[in-house]
Formats: structure tokens, sequence, C-alpha cells
């Protein structure tokens, strides 16, 4: 797919991007690459091909799912200006 100076033109209206007259022809010359690239990349052929989480075969390093820290809100609550039902309560700021 090729890009014409006016497609540049209008993809960076759309992005709200300032581009410079002089580099437009660069960016289709690009951008047109760029397509081109995902086309010949659509064409591969995919059948069978399992898809991974990850390119490499390793496995994730996960630690266990288990309370490590002591649960100290009653500490922390005793020390707050205002607390009700287990909640800090803070002054209203939005009205």
């Amino acid at each position: 797919m090729s890009l014409t100076a006016n497609d540049v033109n209008k993809i960076a209206y759309l992005a709200r991007l300032g581009i410079d007259s002089q580099d437009i022809e660069s960016y289709a010359k690009d951008l047109s690459g760029i397509l081109d690239l995902v086309a010949k990349m659509e064409q591969a052929d995919t059948v069978g091909v399992v898809p991974m989480s990850h390119p490499l075969d390793q496995t994730q390093r996960l630690r266990a799912d288990q309370v490590t820290e002591a649960d100290r809100r009653q500490c922390f609550q005793a020390i707050a200006p205002q607390t009700e039902a287990g909640l800090y309560l803070v002054p209203k700021v939005i009205e």
C-alpha cells in the first residue's frame, strides 16, 4: 500500500500533529513501508500455530498468593483523626 502526500496530511490532521511540508514525502515513504510490512505479515501462514503469552519458552516466576503482612488497621486507625466502621473519615472537598 502506498500513501500519498495527501494521505499523510490527512493522518497528521486527524492525529493533530504539525509536520513540515518538506518532510511529507519522507513520512509517506516510511508509512508505506510499515503498511507493506504489515501486509506481508498478514500473509504468513499461522494455521496450527499455538498462541503464546511470551516469545521465549519461559515460565513466569510468581510468588505464592498468601498474606505476608500483619493486619495493622486498628493500629493505624488509632492515630487517625476520625474513623467509622473501619473507614477513614475525611472532609468533603468536592461539592
